[in-house]
């Protein structure tokens, strides 16, 4: 097909139409990393690669055609239209990182554009409705609530996390933890590496028997109950109700009644202060960076003075890029969901009066975090798909996957951050990190 390329100046308006594999080649530069091969018979790419792509259906075409870029992509493959071979789908690290380091893409002249319209014609170019996966696009949402609004941002928990405990038990295993761990060897199995997360924000915040705790954005309770465990009193909030009905009973499965409970609300809507620590573990990724001030404002109003919080969230690699997600990320994972850098955390934080005492990267683990739930999502494929559907399933192989990907190369990354609301000048801190690890 170079030849095609190098000579498609001289195409004229009466030529052939373009078959699928010749228009795929008049958006890339270079060679096509991978096999492809299209329902209309023709092929491209190299031929001898263990990994391929197959557009099996028109409809294919048209999403990817009216939705330029990941969003169309992801369109064409949650619905089976585009099929990866090579992979699992539940794991489609291997071709998405071929497909990231070696295939790039150009726009092609406007005499090409035109030539592709018509080689494809007005029927495959109307748009269609996405997979039932997708959530509404920003505009629509509008409708719904103003953006970070309460019921608004209890849409968008709802489209995330209330897909099925069960799904979720298969995925993340015993822990029952969607949050990074923290891998204390790079052979450490998932359960230890996330034991050994809640044992370092434990440690972080100092907590100790009597101790009161406020989890924020607590998912299925995990923190809640490390916590309760060793004897701190802790309250959990959850925007999710199956999130919250599945943590209760654990707690109760424990006998932690006394000490612990997860509540079905909205983190503003705790009246109770005076803690002696707050946790936010994946919960900063959803409230919009321009709530940020209300955010750490109402942390430091639930601490009492000498108090701790700890930040644990995904992050930009820098404070310049935009904040909002791309086009699949928030209409099929975290609709709403926006990430800035760890510097602009830190200065919200230190702007409405807490002081930053510690900061770590642990971009790495997240990485080793998603390695480890796509293998879960593999090992049990045919449960997930009985119980979510195989679009959804794939949603999450391909998101998981991809994400890997994004922490490996420092396109995203994970941050905790410590800081202590001061007690006059006071921190009463120790001078030494006083955590192990």
């Amino acid at each position: 097909m170079t030849l095609f390329r190098e000579n498609y100046k001289d195409y004229q308006v009466g030529s052939p139409k373009l078959t699928i594999a010749e228009i795929l080649e008049q958006f890339t530069e270079g060679d096509i990393p991978v096999r492809f091969s299209a329902y209309d018979g023709s092929v491209a790419g190299d031929p001898d690669s263990a990994y391929g792509l197959n557009l099996l259906t028109p409809r294919g075409t048209t999403y990817i055609a009216t939705a330029p870029g990941d969003l169309g992509m992801a369109r064409a493959y949650v619905s089976g239209d585009l099929e990866i071979v090579g992979a699992h789908p539940g794991d489609p690290y291997d071709v998405l990182r071929m497909l990231g380091d070696d295939l790039h893409f150009k726009r092609p002249s406007a005499r090409t554009l035109a030539a592709i319209t018509r080689s494809l014609g007005w029927e495959l170019l109307r748009p269609i409705a996405p997979p039932p996966q997708e959530s509404l696009p920003r505009w629509r949402r509008i409708a719904e609530g103003l953006r970070h609004s309460k019921t608004r941002d209890a849409d968008s928990i709802h489209h995330h996390y209330d897909v099925s405990n069960t799904f979720y038990e298969y995925v993340l295993g015993e822990s029952m933890t969607y949050t990074c761990a923290a891998y204390p060897t790079e052979d450490a199995t998932l359960e230890e590496a996330q034991e050994n997360k809640y044992r370092l924000v434990f440690e972080k915040l100092r907590l100790k028997e009597g101790d009161r705790l406020l989890d924020i954005g607590c998912g299925w309770g995990s923190m809640v109950r490390y916590a309760a465990r060793r004897g701190v009193r802790v309250i959990g909030a959850t925007l999710s109700a199956e999130q919250a009905e599945w943590a209760q009973r654990a707690i109760e499965a424990e006998g932690l009644g006394h000490l612990a409970e997860v509540r079905h609300s909205d983190y503003r809507d705790i009246a109770e202060t005076g803690f002696d620590a707050v946790s936010s573990i994946g919960l900063t990724e959803h409230i919009g960076v321009a709530n940020y001030p209300a955010y750490f404002g109402f942390i430091a109003s639930k601490l009492r003075p000498g108090g701790l919080v700890l930040n644990h969230c995904i992050t930009r690699p820098d404070n310049r890029s935009a904040a909002r997600a791309g086009g699949f990320i928030d209409r099929y994972v975290f609709p709403d969901g926006e990430l800035t850098g760890s510097g602009r955390i830190i200065t919200e934080m230190q702007d409405i009066g807490l002081e930053v005492r510690h900061e770590e990267n642990l971009r790495e683990h997240y990485a080793l975090t998603l390695r480890d739930w796509c293998r879960n999502l593999v090992d049990n494929w045919d449960a997930c798909v009985a119980e979510v559907g195989e679009g959804t399933a794939r949603v999450w192989g391909l998101y998981m996957a991809g994400s890997r990907l994004g922490f490996e190369r420092n396109v995203v990354q994970l941050h905790q951050v410590l800081a202590v609301k001061p007690d006059g000048n006071r921190s009463r801190l120790p001078l030494r990190p006083w955590w192990n690890g």
